[in-house]
């Protein structure tokens, strides 16, 4: 466990010096929740019992989402693993005494927490004095408060473990792109970051809340505002948990079997 510790300690220090680019990022996400805040508001204004969640609960998601892009978002793969497989520097990391799936796992955790530790800060803070109602509300109760702390950790927990199984799978093409391409564009739709699950029509909505992608941002910023509650919000944090094992157990497997059946040309 120690020499993982180290992977993390290691990515998370190094991701901590990017703050140039962490500024940027806070002013891009700032920008664009707000636009996305407008929007919604004015859809909100035409109709508001038309929409499954309230308009604060939405604003909430929201910048919630924006705040914690790093944690969420799947299209923040690490090109240096991809290029390590593609390239066969591969060979280095499968001579090191350690399971490759666990520290690309703990590295992969660290530079997400980096990012977001960078950013979440600021935009949270001008996002609670954003004038009503287009700003952060306050969590619906400090239980719930908790229930999204911990439903955030499992989300981390669970989008990393999707991004394992993508690089696991780059393994067995000859380019990763596809891969890439195809798994980012997919889970950007189905876990709810265009538009909350909820905004989806009943039925798909129902579909989508049971698969693994949901268990991402999902959940937890549905949680701070009192959207998930009682059984639905009890089902939710268990699917979480569930979908983590799965995941995870498939990405070890697939890895281990990739692992051997590698091999890597030139000298």
């Amino acid at each position: 466990m120690k020499k993982y510790l180290s992977f993390f300690k290691l990515r998370f220090v190094m991701g901590m010096q990017y703050r140039a680019a962490a500024l940027a990022g806070v002013c891009t996400q700032f920008f664009w929740g707000l636009m996305e805040v407008m929007i919604f508001s004015a859809f909100y204004e035409a109709d508001a019992a038309a929409f499954p969640m309230s308009l604060s609960a939405t604003i909430s998601y929201v910048w919630l989402q924006e705040a914690f892009l790093a944690f969420f978002a799947v299209w923040m793969l690490e090109g240096e693993i991809f290029e390590a497989i593609r390239k066969g520097n591969l060979a280095y990391e499968l001579a090191r005494p350690v399971d490759i799936y666990n520290m690309w796992f703990a590295r992969s955790v660290a530079n997400r927490l980096s990012r977001a530790v960078l950013r979440c800060f600021p935009i949270l803070l001008i996002a609670v004095f954003v004038p009503a109602p287009y700003g952060l509300c306050m969590p619906a109760s400090l239980p719930y408060f908790m229930l999204f702390l911990a439903a955030m950790v499992l989300g981390l927990a669970v989008t990393v473990s999707v991004c394992m199984l993508i690089y696991v799978l780059a393994f067995f093409t000859i380019s990763p792109r596809g891969v890439r391409m195809v798994f980012t564009s997919a889970i950007d739709f189905l876990a709810g970051a265009i538009i909350p699950i909820p905004f989806f029509p009943e039925k798909l909505a129902k579909v989508l809340e049971m698969l693994p992608f949901a268990a991402m941002q999902n959940v937890p910023l549905r949680i701070y505002s009192g959207s998930l509650n009682g059984t639905e919000l009890v089902q939710a944090i268990s699917l979480q948990i569930f979908w983590l094992v799965v995941i995870t157990l498939m990405g070890k497997i697939l890895c281990r079997k990739a692992e051997k059946s590698a091999v890597v040309q030139g000298g």
